[in-house]
């Protein structure tokens, strides 16, 4: 059996069509592919039997067909059956006359197992195909033609155009073209106005050079032909559109007394097409038309009842022509009205029984067409069926419609012209039968009955379809058709009837069908089937083609197919053969064939992979094989991982003002291009001024009420997207209640009820809800809730939030959960008890998406580390036996991984060395696969104690100062966290008071004032890593030069430490104090460590320390803003520093803690009003803001994780907000200096102008310019130079440009000499103010003052 011999390259995941489909849905199947070829409809018609296999390969029957979807699983057996029976025929020589007896007895009256039998033969034929669209496929085969275009049967042209009769077609070779008119050949060549289009058979008649198109009506034929047969059109009935005049005609008055019936007559000439009718006045105003006065579908102006008004104007009929655009005017009606009551009264319109009013005697309905009280009507299938019942009458009558037997089809049933036309659309043979109007009045009523007869021309049922076959293969043309009468079928070949053709012994035509048998080369041809009734006729070509093509592949070579792993996907592998090629799927060039499993190899070629693994990304080959030849061709398949958003955004309600933050943290594969954009209310979001979208958030500065909706965040990638939804709530300010409800009491509202899930899928599902009563309290928010009986039965969680205004929400599932959901209710007063639990849902399970978090090494000891992280919950799980694979290696030396299978959340490595960095990755793996590949987090084995620092040096430069240098140990064996540094004085036997300086691990320098110049220092430094204080470098100051005369030690001071900053830090007075009372008390070894604090003054001065010191003192508590003390070996906050301003203050801290660790700065103000700012790892200094100015306020700090870990509470003060820090300069001697020394240069200049001003305006400069006056300079004689006032003369030695501009020369004697630099300054009137120096005997200055107004500094430079 010949099923399909190209395959589509998208085809529709299908065999084939379910049986019984039509011709449409039998092709769905290959609908996607523009190569699709022509199926099996045929075969599979309703009520026709299909064939099966049988033990013993004999035909038998299995029952109808009809809508069995069971059938498209057997068409693979059914083909191999037939196959089998094919080749069973060919060997007991089963030919012509076995079959052809077969035949004749289907001619004759035969019982109806003939005809199934008959049936089951043709069904053993092919079926038929088209040649793929592909260009070089249409051009390389031979194909018999094809009409692709042409007029319709009834054409009808304008008489003012030229003649367009169409006619196209394809084929290969290129049919040539010709025409018959009136079943006469049309010579063409013969009439000077007729051509014929170029590669077109389509005919042009030019009326331009004159000539009548009447001429040319007729019927007209087009015969496309090539070597391979000849395609017909259709009749085509040529007709020239007519519009004729109106005939003249005297109307006389029409003269009718009120209140009877009255039909104009249009009678509009005839056209073709017919005219539109409509009636105007002769003033062309339209005629108002209602229920009395309305216009039938034959063009008449029917009154029910005739009124004193319709005499108020005349009545013309319209006729339009559509071809011409013209329209023909009838002359008008003049109609003149006998009444009773001769006074028109225009107030009686509105009177409710306005005929009574009139004098109008009232009569029953009468029909004004149709006449009588019955009539019939004949309407083809397909068309509109219009049926009409005008009645007239006193009172107007109204008309209703009904069917006999039945109701009117509603859906194609309307009702016209005020109720007195009845419509029907679309008639088919179920809309026969009888209708029947009811006119009625008050007076009574009558009705008219019209029969309905429903013919039909010709439609098909089976159209004949081209039919490609290879050579010695079978087929079939069918040609059905049904219409009423019943029409004839004719076949024809290549235009000629079949009876007149040349014989076939391989052709033989059983009534609707023929039938080929062992097709040859030479069966080629074109065959016509014209079925015809009374009412019209159908004409189909379908053409013969045998082929013989080796296999070729449609699709372009050697794909990329990208797709997202754990999805289904298919392989298109289009081809085309003739045989019928067989098809083979092939993976990295394995010799196996790809099908069952997670393979399926559909019947159009396409390789369905169900659900795509990493495994199955590879080279995939198909290779096409037919008898004669083979082809290949290769896909090769990426895999992609998914796009997943793992963080989503979260509902929020939010007061109006603020800002509001939503997360959309997304997964996807790195080779894909992300992007991630927003939608509010599922429109696309603009992101104005107020709104800022990062990579991972969307910020929203100053919540506005339009701003309340769902914001989705969409991440898609060229292959997938996945979506996120969350609802913002914005909370305007509270209004005071206007309704009277607003004073009843308010509650938490009802729990929900009747909690169903629906639309249940593998990751989502829809919970539907009863809401419960709000208690005068609009619900704003419901919750949904989780519960999981694997990880935490028992316990709830939250799932989503979902507006007040819904009761149904699709809520997005992980894997392998065996879900239970509750609902709650939200309202301002709070919130309501939880819901019923709903029933359980499990959904599947698949490998984990993501691993686990929080990942970190550390070391307990010295020789271990600790690798810990955050376990996955039941949502992230995914599937069941969730376990951690766990490796680790050295980081520098790159061994291999070591790993291990871990169910809990913490493993321990054993025997590490000491504080060396390893690579860590943690997996997460169920027993549906792993997850995806880890991260590598850096992680330390144990700390241990550090050695002593390195190179611990001791300079003394003078008596007063002992410089301190090291380097930081050569093992520190952990993270450095600084030095601690204890030194005492000592002199001969006698010891002062030990101090202890603690360093930052960076700092490596350290200098002591000593307090007197006689003692010597002891030193001890260590190294302080988390574990502690290491071994101590010991040094000792060097020895003065008096030290062999020993002394009377004084009292000892404690020194004044200077830090690397070069500030000096000093201790108040009562320090001092306490430490010179401390020298007499002996030393005792362990002392609590005492703080001493600085203040920080508001005044002229500020002190900044930048080391801190301990001294071992009694307690005393002093108030400050900076708290110095030891770091003690148990974790603890100290050395707490706070520089304030007046709005703000940076604080910083230290602490021994392990990095990574949290911190909380808590504050309150003198109104008690207390604030905590959380403080993020390795994050100072912390800025406070917003504070007020001269206010006092106490301060700690603590651990986050532990509170009973703080600093000292400290108390500091802002300054006020007009405060300035800095001392009064007017106050200070310099500036006081510096304004008198300013004051006596003023003076001095004074006194100088007026010596000068005493001896006149003129200045002896003739022997100071280096550039000599013109002989036009009227100054010259007496060798003076009279400044003037004009602001725009040049400098001498300089030249004006052509701008305006003034250029210097190329001279010697420049400004540029004169001055420090390349540009001088000028004053705003243009004069040099630049400081002058001594060039030889060039010194002078020139300007544009005045000589009665001296200047100053000239005068001063003429004393030179």
């Amino acid at each position: 059996m010949r099923w399909l011999a190209a395959r589509g390259a998208a085809g529709d995941a299908r065999e084939v069509a379910a049986p019984g489909a039509d011709i449409w849905d039998c092709a769905q199947g290959w609908s996607r592919s523009s190569w699709r070829l022509i199926d099996l409809c045929a075969i599979w018609e309703p009520g026709v039997f299909l064939p099966s296999a049988a033990a013993d390969g004999s035909r038998a029957s299995t029952g109808v067909g009809k809508s069995r979807p069971n059938e498209a699983e057997k068409l693979s057996t059914v083909r191999k059956a037939h196959i089998e029976r094919h080749k069973a025929s060919r060997a007991c020589g089963l030919g012509s006359r076995e079959q052809g007896l077969v035949l004749r007895m289907a001619r004759q009256q035969a019982p109806p197992w003939v005809h199934v039998a008959l049936i089951f033969f043709l069904l053993s034929l092919g079926g038929a195909i088209e040649i793929p669209m592909d260009p070089s496929i249409q051009n390389e085969l031979t194909q018999p033609p094809t009409i692709t275009k042409q007029s319709v049967k009834d054409h009808i042209v304008d008489p003012r155009d030229n003649i367009l009769i169409e006619c196209e077609a394809k084929g290969n070779p290129a049919p040539s073209f010709h025409w018959t008119r009136n079943s006469r050949f049309f010579n063409i060549a013969k009439d000077p106005r007729v051509s014929m289009r170029r590669r077109s058979g389509t005919l042009v008649i030019d009326f331009r050079s004159g000539g009548r198109p009447e001429e040319y009506e007729g019927e007209y034929q087009c015969f496309a032909r090539n070597k391979f047969g000849t395609a017909l059109s259709n009749r085509i009935r040529l007709q020239v559109s007519k519009s004729p005049l109106w005939p003249k005609e005297n109307l006389d008055p029409v003269v009718v007394q009120e209140g009877a019936p009255l039909t104009l007559q249009c009678n509009p000439p005839p056209g073709l097409p017919s005219p539109v009718i409509f009636w105007m006045s002769s003033s062309m105003e339209p005629i108002t038309q209602d229920k009395r006065v309305s216009q039938g579908h034959n063009g008449d102006l029917y009154f029910s009842n005739v009124m004193l008004q319709d005499m108020q104007t005349d009545y013309s009929c319209n006729a339009r022509f559509h071809f011409t655009h013209t329209i023909q005017q009838k002359n008008p009606f003049t109609l003149k009205v006998l009444t009773n009551n001769p006074y028109n009264d225009s107030s009686l319109r509105n009177h409710p029984d306005i005929y009574s009013a009139r004098g109008v005697a009232e009569r029953t309905p009468s029909f004004m067409y149709p006449q009588g009280t019955s009539s019939s009507q004949m309407v083809l299938r397909g068309m509109d069926l219009l049926l009409e019942c005008i009645a007239s009458g006193v009172p107007t009558p109204d008309i209703a419609w009904y069917k006999k037997g039945g109701d009117l089809p509603s859906n194609k049933a309307k009702f016209e012209n005020f109720n007195k036309a009845l419509r029907i659309t679309n008639v088919s043979e179920e809309d026969s039968g009888e209708y029947f109007c009811l006119a009625s009045n008050k007076m009574g009523s009558i009705r008219h009955t019209i029969s309905v007869r429903v013919k039909a021309a010709p439609y098909w049922l089976d159209e004949p379809k081209n039919l490609i076959l290879a050579p010695g293969e079978d087929g079939r043309l069918v040609c059905r058709a049904n219409g009423n009468p019943k029409p004839t079928v004719q076949w024809m070949v290549n235009g000629e009837p079949l009876q007149s053709a040349p014989p076939n012994p391989n052709r033989e035509v059983a009534g609707d069908t023929i039938i080929f048998r062992d097709t040859q080369i030479s069966s080629r041809a074109v065959y016509q089937c014209n079925t015809s009734n009374e009412h019209g006729y159908l004409l189909a070509n379908a053409f013969v083609s045998v082929l013989d093509v080796p296999p070729r592949m449609l699709s372009p070579r050697n794909q990329l197919i990208r797709v997202i792993l754990y999805n289904r996907t298919r392989l298109d592998c289009p081809f085309f053969g003739s045989p019928i090629p067989t098809l083979r799927w092939f993976k990295n060039g394995q010799g196996s064939n790809l099908d069952g499993g997670n393979y399926h190899v559909y019947e159009n070629g396409s390789l369905e992979i169900k659900m795509i693994r990493k495994e199955d990304q590879g080279i995939y080959t198909c290779v096409a094989t037919n008898i004669l030849g083979k082809a290949e061709n290769q896909v090769r398949l990426e895999v992609k991982d998914p796009t997943r958003i793992y963080r989503m955004p979260e509902d929020q309600v939010a007061k109006r003002g603020t800002t509001v933050q939503l997360e959309c943290r997304v997964k996807h594969d790195p080779s894909l291009k992300l992007t991630v954009s927003w939608l509010k209310d599922d429109e696309p979001l603009y992101i104005g001024n107020r709104m800022k979208k990062e990579d991972d958030s969307l910020t929203i500065f100053g919540v506005a009420e339009r701003d309340q909706g769902s914001y989705t965040c969409m991440a898609s990638t060229e292959l997938d997207q996945d979506l996120a939804k969350a609802y913002l709530t914005v909370l305007a300010d509270q209004a005071t209640p206007t309704n009277r409800l607003a004073a009843l009491p308010k509650g938490r509202p009802d729990r929900p009820r009747d909690l169903e899930l629906t639309d249940l899928a593998e990751r989502s599902v829809r919970l539907t809800w009863i809401p419960g009563d709000d208690n005068n309290s609009p619900i704003t928010d419901y919750v949904v809730q989780f519960e999981e009986d694997q990880f935490q039965p028992g316990v709830w969680h939250d799932h989503s939030k979902f507006p007040g205004s819904v009761n149904s929400a699709v809520l997005h599932l992980s894997p392998y959960v065996n879900y239970q959901f509750r609902v709650i209710a939200v309202n301002e007063v709070g919130s309501s008890h939880p819901s019923l639990p709903s029933e359980r849902y499990r959904t599947s399970g698949a490998p984990p998406e993501s691993n686990p978090s929080d990942v970190k090494g550390e070391g307990t000891r010295k020789n271990n580390m600790e690798i810990t992280w955050t376990p996955m919950n039941a949502t992230s799980a995914f599937g069941p036996n969730l376990r951690y694979i766990v490796k680790w290696r050295r980081r520098e030396t790159r061994e291999t991984w070591n790993n291990v299978t871990v169910w809990g959340s913490r493993y321990v490595v054993g025997q590490t060395p000491v504080y060396v960095p390893y690579e860590i990755r943690v997996q997460a793996e169920n027993d549906f696969g792993k997850g995806p590949e880890p991260d590598t987090v850096i992680g330390y084995s144990g700390e241990d104690l550090p050695s002593a620092p390195r190179r611990f040096r001791v300079r003394q430069p003078n008596l007063e100062t002992i410089n301190l240098e090291w380097d930081h140990p050569e093992h520190p064996n952990g993270i450095l966290i600084g030095y601690t540094l204890r030194y005492v004085p000592f002199n001969g036997t006698k010891l002062g008071k030990q101090m202890v300086e603690n360093f930052s691990p960076n700092q490596t320098k350290f200098s002591v004032q000593r307090a007197d110049p006689v003692s010597r220092y002891r030193f001890s430094l260590s190294a302080r890593t988390q574990v502690g204080s290491g071994e101590a470098a010991t040094e000792e100051s060097p020895a003065p030069p008096n030290e062999a005369t020993p002394t009377a030690a004084p009292p000892t001071l404690p020194p004044t430490t200077v830090g690397t900053t070069g500030l000096v830090s000093s201790t108040d007075a009562t320090a001092l104090a306490a430490t010179s009372e401390a020298t007499t008390v002996p030393i005792v070894p362990t002392v609590v460590p005492t703080t001493v604090a600085t203040t920080i003054a508001t005044t002229t001065t500020t002190t900044a320390a930048a080391t801190t010191t301990t001294t071992e003192s009694p307690p005393t508590t002093t108030t400050g803003t900076k708290i110095h003390g030891t770091a003690p070996d148990e974790q603890s906050i100290w050395n707490v520093t706070v520089l304030p301003n007046s709005k703000w203050a940076n604080i910083t801290w230290k602490h021994n803690f392990r990095p990574g660790t949290d911190f909380v700065v808590e504050y309150i103000d003198s109104n008690h009003t207390k604030k905590t700012v959380p403080v993020k790892a390795q994050a100072q200094p912390i800025q406070l803001t917003d504070l007020f100015p001269g206010m006092t306020y106490t301060l700690r700090v603590y651990s986050r994780d532990n509170e009973g870990i703080s600093s000292t509470v400290i108390t500091f003060m802002t300054s006020t907000a007009y405060t300035n820090n800095q001392a009064d300069i007017a106050t200070q001697g310099w500036f006081i200096g510096l304004m008198c020394a300013i004051a006596l240069l003023v003076l001095i200049l004074l006194i100088v102008c007026f010596i000068k001003r005493s001896r006149g305006g003129k200045y002896p400069v003739r022997e100071k310019k280096d550039v000599p006056l013109g002989p036009e300079d009227p100054k010259e004689e007496d060798g003076s130079f009279d400044y003037s006032d004009e602001d725009n003369k040049p400098l001498q030695g300089s030249q004006t440009s052509l701008d305006g501009t003034i250029k210097q020369q190329e001279s010697d004697d420049s400004l540029v000499d004169y001055g420090e630099g390349g540009e001088g300054q000028f004053n705003e009137d243009g004069s040099f103010i630049g400081q002058y120096t001594v060039k030889k005997d060039k010194e002078e200055t020139e300007g544009n003052e005045s000589s009665e107004a001296t200047s100053p500094v000239n005068a001063i430079y003429s004393l030179a």
